[in-house]
């Protein structure tokens, strides 16, 4: 018996099949385009996805000497989604997470005062990273899409929306409340859809998907359009929620971060919705098929390995993203060289759509062995700045990070990480925790597993990097310094 997981990403689609030992039977992989229209603009086509979804699970149910008995999900959170109920078809591309086009729209709320009742409500900030303004620009600059929607033919949703949809033949239209709790138009004290905020974003409520747990009975595949599979629909969550499943970061004050196109930091704070301290976010952890939710307080942090993508396609001093370790290693430090990869602007905790990336400190020696060395200190300190706020405005403690994703199989990288937030650092046997939390949702929502408790003792730990020495402080004076400078530059 095997646990079909789909993790639809920003770059591709990759399906597990996940044995009851929760070890990897098998893996597909297949790779999307992105578009990018206009400067600060990021488009996703859903038909490319939807191929690349039946082509990745493909593959992975080829090679898994096992039957699949279920199916969960996670996917890029924050991606607006339209499509026809009736056809499945998409009017129009969908609107990343990374886009930044609505940072007008954004900024036009915060001047209106309308932030703080935002984030009273939301537990998130007027910031164009979040759905709800995206859907606010579709319904002023595309007519087309929106007459579908105001004749309730085109639906709205996230991923996973969408993916339940195609794997459903139109049947189910949710979400479930870890992605909900992603859009600006979730009450996070309730746990259901805002009229207030829908109003004030015009965003008409029966358009959105009805919010489910996320893992239980949601629905089926149907086996005409999911490759002939007729199984349940058991589990749902944002990529970075199911991240924190697949770690065993249950309990509160379980903390990890996953280094992915960009990186997000989840602390556990139990069933007690914690408001975050300002830079930092409030989001549902997990939601709970007896009504009952888990919470988290998040850093988005919006580049880190694709700031590495930039040196290896922009710049092209790297062949393949894995070569950065060895020519960071070559080395002692950056040279005095900082890297902000504010390549989409800069999230927590500062929280700057107009921000762009800046190398600095740059010199006749400079080599690209120090660009590549500044580039992992730029990951770890910006997830460093995320963890200092935790700690010194929410007072909560952090004894250790556990780290997940494709970044995280660099080792000089994870020793970087320990010592600047000064805590051992763990990285598990197995990095597709993202799509392994998938799939123990799926377990969880069929029984394979009884409790959270049972899986708990699942994840296995591969390597503990301890602190060892301390960043120099004035390296770390540099990078706050190089971060101011690197603010609001868009509007210079």
């Amino acid at each position: 018996m095997a646990l079909l997981s789909i993790d639809v990403g920003t770059t591709g689609v990759t399906a597990l099949a996940v044995g009851v030992d929760g070890g990897v039977l098998s893996k597909g992989y297949v790779e999307f385009p992105q578009y990018f229209p206009a400067d600060g603009w990021v488009e996703h086509d859903l038909g490319e996805i939807w191929s690349a979804t039946l082509a990745a699970v493909g593959a992975a149910l080829a090679a898994s000497p096992e039957p699949v008995t279920a199916v969960g999900m996670t996917n890029q959170r924050e991606t607006v989604c339209f499509w026809d109920s009736e056809t499945m078809g998409s009017p129009r591309r969908a609107i990343v997470w990374q886009d930044r086009r609505t940072s007008a729209y954004c900024q036009e709320f915060i001047d209106a005062g309308h932030q703080p009742r935002v984030r009273d409500l939301t537990g998130l900030r007027l910031d164009p990273y979040f759905s709800a303004t995206k859907i606010t620009w579709v319904r002023h600059h595309d007519p087309d899409t929106w007459a579908g929607v105001e004749s309730g033919r085109i639906l709205i949703g996230t991923i996973d929306s969408y993916l339940v949809a195609r794997m459903s033949r139109g049947l189910h239209h949710v979400t479930d409340h870890t992605n909900a709790s992603r859009t600006l138009l979730y009450d996070i004290h309730r746990g259901v859809w805002s009229q207030e905020l829908c109003d004030l974003f015009e965003v008409p409520i029966d358009a959105l998907p009805t919010i489910v747990a996320s893992y239980g009975a949601i629905g089926r595949t149907d086996p005409a359009t999911f490759l002939g599979m007729d199984v349940p629909i058991a589990g749902i969550a944002g990529d970075q929620q199911s991240a924190l499943v697949g770690q065993g970061g249950f309990n509160t004050g379980d903390a990890k971060c996953t280094y992915g196109t960009g990186s997000f930091l989840l602390l556990n704070t139990g069933t007690t919705c914690v408001p975050a301290p300002q830079g930092l976010l409030t989001t549902v952890a997990l939601g709970h098929p007896d009504g009952t939710r888990t919470f988290a307080v998040e850093g988005s942090i919006f580049v880190t390995g694709a700031a590495v993508q930039w040196l290896r396609d922009g710049l092209g001093i790297i062949e393949s993203a894995r070569d950065i370790e060895q020519l960071a290693a070559s080395v002692p430090n950056s040279g005095g060289v900082v890297f902000v990869p504010a390549l989409t602007g800069l999230g927590a905790p500062t929280w700057d759509p107009d921000a762009r990336g800046l190398i600095i400190g740059i010199q006749r020696g400079t080599t690209a062995a120090h660009l590549a060395r500044a580039t992992l200190e730029g990951i770890a300190f910006q997830v460093a700045d995320v963890v200092e706020l935790a700690r010194s405005d929410a007072h909560i403690t952090l004894n250790r990070l556990s780290v997940d994703g494709g970044a995280a199989a660099n080792d000089l990288l994870c020793q970087i990480q320990a010592d600047v937030v000064g805590i051992p650092v763990d990285r598990p046997v197995n990095l597709e925790t993202t799509g392994i939390g998938a799939a123990y949702l799926a377990g969880l929502g069929t029984g394979v597993w009884s409790s959270a408790e049972e899986l708990s003792h699942v994840t296995a730990v591969d390597a503990t990097f301890n602190p060892g020495t301390s960043i120099d402080e004035h390296h770390r004076a540099l990078w706050d310094c190089a971060v101011g400078r690197a603010g609001g530059w868009a509007n210079i």
